[in-house]
């Protein structure tokens, strides 16, 4: 199914992240957990894809898998690091064979301990976009209009590119190269999401923007969490209710759910376009924030 329809179905709409599985116990724990995600009737879920060929196959399996054997309308990560045309090319046909309709294009990171991006045909994001965009209308994928196309989104900047309103040109290089939405890398102040989209309209980046939420359910995790998404901004008053938990499991885990809950909140009164749940292939945090919010199934609101 083609993003466009499924953004105009569900307003806004509701999806969750998955990654492939390592092993075999992995895999049984997700698909134990995706009966789970299934039943809240996301309106789709997004699959990583594994820098330097580290899960990339699992990836393909896996989002075949829930095309064929699941209710869920699966948005597989392509990534431009280290590919060539004919690899992208034979991945967008596996995928248009299997029916998936939608893919999220990332310029993508190299493997920890690499120095550089290796070689590919791909140097940009944009340029992934384009190629995507041409391949879909090639195979016919959703009546002959392509592939819906996303692409990421850094509303706290990019590390790598300090000067914002060079990001904005990048972002919006990507939009104007093809991609139909945008989702955001996770974030904790909601204040700088608003802030950001507003800057995107005025540079004229008009494609619907679903925001990327993560709970914190551990101090692990929040340590996990910075080193994942270098320059997030960790808001003083949620590092003091994190504080308050003295290290306490529990509290720490309601603190984190409760934080995220509010964050949804704002941005549904807000009118956000959608929201994507990073899940770490988990499903109690993200049950937990849709039933405080009484959001219904497939995105709508009550």
């Amino acid at each position: 199914m083609h993003i466009a329809d499924i953004l105009a179905r569900d307003t806004p709409s509701l999806s969750f992240e998955f990654f492939p599985p390592k092993s075999d116990a992995g895999w049984e724990s997700l698909y134990r957990g995706i009966t789970e995600f299934a039943a809240l009737e996301p309106s789709f879920v997004s699959v990583t894809y594994g820098a330097g060929g580290s899960t990339r196959d699992n990836t393909h399996a896996l989002v075949v898998r829930l095309r064929r054997e699941t209710p869920l309308e699966p948005v597989p990560h392509l990534t431009c690091f280290g590919h060539t045309k004919d690899e992208i090319r034979a991945i967008l046909e596996l995928y248009a064979a299997n029916g998936v309709g939608t893919v999220l294009a990332l310029r993508g990171d190299p493997p920890a301990g690499a120095r550089i991006l290796a070689l590919g045909d791909f140097r940009h994001a944009a340029d992934l976009v384009r190629f995507i965009r041409q391949e879909g209308e090639r195979l016919g994928v959703n009546g002959g209009r392509g592939f819906g196309i996303g692409v990421a989104g850094f509303p706290e900047g990019h590390p790598e590119t300090p000067n914002t309103l060079e990001q904005l040109e990048h972002l919006k290089a990507k939009v104007d190269a093809g991609a139909d939405y945008i989702v955001t890398q996770l974030f904790f102040d909601n204040h700088a999401f608003h802030d950001w989209r507003a800057r995107c309209d005025l540079a004229g980046i008009k494609a619907p923007i679903v925001a990327g939420i993560m709970p914190i359910t551990s101090g692990s995790g929040l340590k996990r969490m910075a080193d994942l998404a270098a320059g997030t901004r960790f808001p003083a008053p949620l590092l003091k209710a994190i504080a308050r938990c003295k290290g306490n499991a529990e509290a720490i885990e309601h603190a984190g759910i409760h934080w995220a809950t509010e964050q949804c909140r704002d941005l549904l009164d807000k009118d956000v376009a959608g929201i994507h749940f990073y899940t770490l292939n988990k499903s109690d945090a993200t049950k937990r924030i849709y039933r405080t919010l009484g959001v219904r199934a497939g995105g709508a609101r009550p």
